[in-house]
């Protein structure tokens, strides 16, 4: 039976990227083999299975939150508080007697990392974490300066780990080169394991044809935050609105305050300006489904991803996106469906645009490529991260 930790995804209704990815991992790996999925509750202090109160969190749809961290409901505080008190004091509970490995899916916290080797002394499998990105410390500007703190302890974390499967070929090698850069010897294994895609196709409409809309719409799907480079998507539209261009832009995605007010900023004295510009914070997955069938076709201009989920998101809905030609966003872009350019460059960018919104035949052959793109699935993901696990072997019992 494998481990699944879920110690924050079951505790916030926020839905991150990182959180998408753990919910979905979930059900992957439930249709290959038992699953316990586990957390450790501050209240106990202990670590034990998820309580159905817990697993019916994970299981409710998706909604507004404007809170990422995890809180506990008072009831679960006094509960965990009475069991310190008068029950078991064992720091280890309830968990299954064949673990065959554990993983932890979510970027974990500086109480949870403390109790690890408590965990890690109890179970006799592989431990594997994955490994999303290290923009915290690439991108340290555009980034909360509470995460960037964080984040080199995370990384000398990962370190106790047996495996590390790295969601992509540039977040694989960042790692590497940190712990090269801090001077560490050589540590766990970590491999490439690109996510899976296929539960975007439930999602995307059965057909998604692009209608000739007059004038053409673009689409952003991205949380508004610094590294996401919105500033310059908006100063390049700004240059083609200038210059005549007609066409709509449309922004959805949750406001990250900290990095993200500057665009919003910007974005509200262009509305006041009368340019073509909407903006959405959180939508439901049925309306972003419609900002997506009435797209022609999409940008994603952020300066740097783990993955860049939301260039598979708009792929599966047949639509062409403009993204990065570098990175984790350039190794989806490059199957297929996408132009790709210097996201930095306001300029760079708002040439891709004109090109896209100019050249009908361009946009019928991107599309066209878009809605051939077979996703990654994740039942492939979690049948190779089993297997995986599986080859690993155990490093020693941490003291």
């Amino acid at each position: 039976m494998l481990l699944l930790d879920l110690s924050h995804t079951s505790h916030t209704p926020a839905r991150t990227g990182v959180q998408r990815v753990a919910l979905e991992l979930r059900r992957a790996l439930r249709r290959v083999q038992p699953v316990q999925e586990i957390t450790h509750d501050p209240h106990a202090r202990t670590w034990r299975p998820l309580q159905t109160w817990e697993q019916a969190a994970l299981d409710r749809p998706a909604r507004p939150s404007k809170k990422r961290g995890a809180s506990w409901p008072l009831s679960a505080q006094l509960r965990g508080a009475w069991q310190r008190q008068f029950g078991s004091k064992a720091p280890v509970q309830g968990l299954s007697n064949d673990v065959t490995g554990v993983v932890f899916p979510e970027v974990f916290t500086t109480k949870t990392a403390a109790q690890l080797p408590i965990l890690f002394r109890a179970i006799d499998a592989p431990k594997v974490a994955i490994f999303h990105d290290a923009i915290a410390l690439r991108l340290p500007e555009l980034t909360p300066p509470g995460t960037v703190a964080r984040f080199p302890a995370y990384l000398e974390e990962l370190r106790q780990f047996d495996g590390i499967a790295a969601v992509s070929e540039d977040s694989r090698q960042s790692l590497l080169d940190y712990w090269a850069w801090a001077g560490w010897r050589p540590g766990p294994e970590v491999i490439t394991l690109p996510l899976g895609c296929d539960h975007l196709i439930g999602s995307a409409p059965a057909s998604a044809q692009t209608e000739h809309n007059s004038p053409l719409r673009v689409l952003c799907v991205g949380s508004l935050e610094g590294r996401k480079n919105h500033l310059t998507l908006i100063n390049a539209c700004e240059k083609l609105w200038g210059q005549g261009v007609a066409f709509e832009l449309t922004i959805i995605g949750t406001l990250q305050r900290e990095t993200g007010i500057a665009a919003l900023d910007r974005i509200r004295a262009l509305q006041t300006a009368g340019r073509p510009l909407i903006y959405q914070g959180w939508l439901s997955d049925e309306a972003l489904n419609r900002a997506y069938q009435a797209a022609d076709f999409t940008v994603y201009p952020s300066m740097m991803e783990g993955f860049g989920l939301p260039v598979w998101e708009s792929l599966v809905h047949g639509k062409p996106c403009v993204c990065s030609q570098l990175g984790a966003v350039a190794e989806t872009a490059k199957g297929g469906g996408c132009l790709m350019t210097d996201t930095s460059d306001p300029e760079a960018l708002a040439e891709s645009l004109s090109s896209l919104l100019s050249d009908a035949a361009l946009r019928a052959r991107l599309t066209s490529a878009a809605q051939n793109r077979l996703p990654p699935t994740w039942r492939d993901y979690a049948q190779r991260l089993e297997s995986w696990i599986h080859t690993l072997k155990i490093g020693p019992k941490t003291s």
